[in-house]
Formats: structure tokens, sequence, C-alpha cells
């Protein structure tokens, strides 16, 4: 009677069988089952690879096989030759994953969900999963998966802030989602769906992103007040009381004063005698109603209600008598 290899009684859950007889002999039965497909692998390289259906094995439907086997010393047509037969269910599954990450300014993030995939290409898959990673088993296949695709995740997170991981989230998904099916087609397997499920932080981080969030403080005054507050803490813990927060001001200027281009110093004002516009005490004519304007004296301003040129310090117009305001 003919050998019959066959995977019986496969799960719902059961992505990968392997038949446990090495020794196949030729003119065996294979029976491959809808969704399913099974390959010939030895030496940790896959061979052959048969689609649903009952064959019967021969050389002309083991070509590559037979190639390997008849490079070998003492190959003979009809004696059992050593191969193992792995069976693949090309249904699609779901998994989960769950990763501890970091975000470009280190903030922790934890973030958990589900994703769908099947078997692509089964050779390549046998090839860089069951041979390359020695996954024989369902088990085998499902921690090594959930471990590459939480990798996956951990990196391509790492290129993003804190604030577009949480509020441009669902972008932040398809991107990461792209990322990673370029990574699993690599390994004959095909992402048909993935989810982002959860995503959190710290409370501390938390306290940061609502600041950044609502708009009230612009994010680079955050971060630099919070890397002042940590500058300052660990002074304090090295030096002391306020002495070392006082040398926390000095080795650390550049925190205390914000970043960003300098600000230029705000232009004298003067008032149009016609319009009692505030123009800039440089202005020749007024830009509101085009009087011409006489440059007051070195040291002197205008009198905002006769207009007449008096001393900058006068409390009042010695020519009409107004009170000057001391600002």
């Amino acid at each position: 009677m003919p050998q019959v290899i066959e995977w019986q009684n496969a799960g719902p859950d059961d992505i990968v069988w392997r038949y446990p007889n090495e020794d196949i002999t030729w003119g065996a039965q294979l029976i491959v089952h809808e969704y399913e497909m099974a390959v010939f692998f030895r030496d940790g390289k896959a061979y052959d690879v048969f689609n649903a259906g009952r064959h019967t094995l021969t050389t002309l439907n083991l070509p590559l096989l037979t190639s390997l086997l008849t490079r070998l010393a003492g190959f003979g047509g009809q004696k059992p030759f050593k191969a193992n037969v792995i069976f693949i269910s090309t249904k699609v599954f779901a998994g989960k994953y769950g990763a501890r990450a970091q975000t470009t300014e280190l903030a922790p993030l934890q973030v958990f969900g589900q994703f769908w995939f099947k078997i692509e290409n089964a050779s390549l898959f046998v090839n860089e999963v069951i041979g390359g990673q020695k996954a024989y088993t369902t088990e085998d296949v499902n921690n090594y998966l959930r471990g590459f695709l939480n990798e996956k995740i951990i990196d391509e997170l790492s290129h993003y802030d804190l604030v577009t991981v949480f509020t441009r989230l669902d972008e932040t998904s398809v991107i990461v989602k792209n990322s990673v099916m370029d990574y699993f087609k690599r390994l004959g397997i095909e992402i048909t769906d993935m989810r982002f499920e959860g995503i959190d932080t710290t409370p501390e981080y938390r306290e940061r992103l609502f600041w950044l969030k609502t708009g009230k403080t612009a994010p680079e005054e955050v971060l630099r007040m919070e890397t002042m507050k940590s500058a300052a803490e660990s002074l304090g813990k090295s030096g002391g009381g306020g002495a070392a927060l006082g040398a926390g001001m000095v080795l650390i200027p550049q925190i205390m004063t914000p970043t960003g281009p300098a600000q230029a110093p705000a232009a004298a004002l003067v008032i149009c005698p016609k319009c009692s516009s505030r123009i800039p005490a440089t202005s020749k004519f007024c830009p509101e109603c085009g009087t011409h304007l006489i440059p007051p004296a070195a040291g002197a301003i205008n009198c905002p209600k006769c207009s007449k040129s008096i001393p900058a310090n006068s409390k009042f117009c010695p020519e009409c008598g107004a009170t000057l305001s001391s600002t």
C-alpha cells in the first residue's frame, strides 16, 4: 500500500505542520487540501511546492529535489529519500502585537493592536521562517511574527515625535503599516490589515502632551522648561539647595533663554500732530494722514496736544500747559 502524506485534523488557527516521517517513498500519495500548500524541504532549503490536490510523487513532479538527489552518491529512483514535507495553510490569520517604543524626544510609548496576515509565497516563507528561524510549529511561527512585527513598529515609531504619534495616529499607523508590509513581503507573508488598538505614554509625558496639544505653550518652550527643571533637580541633588540652582542658571543660560531669532528692540514712537496716530520717530511723513513731520531737536519730544518741540524730561508743556505722561 503506498505511503500517504496528508495533514489531517488541521485546526482553524494552525498555520504550519510538519509531516513527522522524513523517509519518503517514490509513488507516495501526497494529499493537499484546499487552502493548503505542501513544500518539500531539505538541508535548510525549500524545493518543490504542491498546491491543493492528490499527487503521486515521481521524479517528474519533484524536479528540484530530484536534481539534488541525482547529485548525491548512491541515489536510486526506487529507494526512499529523506526530506521534510511542510504543510502551509493559506488562510488569513489574526495575530496580536504589543511593544514598548520611544519617540524622537525619547518619550516612552506603549502600543498594542492586531494584525491579519496570510502566507503568500510558501517557498520563501519556508526558507526564511521555517528554515531560517527553525519555526516548525504554529506557536513558533506566531512568536516569531509577533516579535518581528514589534521590532519593526519600535523602529518606525522612533522616527516620530510625541505630538505626531498621538494627534495624527491614523496617518502614522498607515505609514507604519506600509513599512511593515514591505518587510513581511521579504518573508513571503502578506499583511492584509493592521490596527493600533491602544497607545499610551507615562504620566509625565501625558502632562507634557496636554500642553503641547492645547497650544497653551509652544512645544519648544515646554521642552526647554522641562530640560531646565531636570537640570536644576540634578544640580540640587549633587550640590544642594539654592546654591545649586544658582549654579544651574550659570551653567545652562541657553536653556533659560528661548531659542530662535534674536528679537529686535522696539522702535521709538511719536504722536502725529494732526491725527494723533502713534508712528515711528524716524518717519518724515505720517503714514496715516500724510502730514509732514518736523523731527524734534536732540533730547526733545513733540507735545501730544500742541505738537511743539519741548524738552524730553518735561512734566508739563511750556507752550500749552498740557500734562505729559511719564511714559
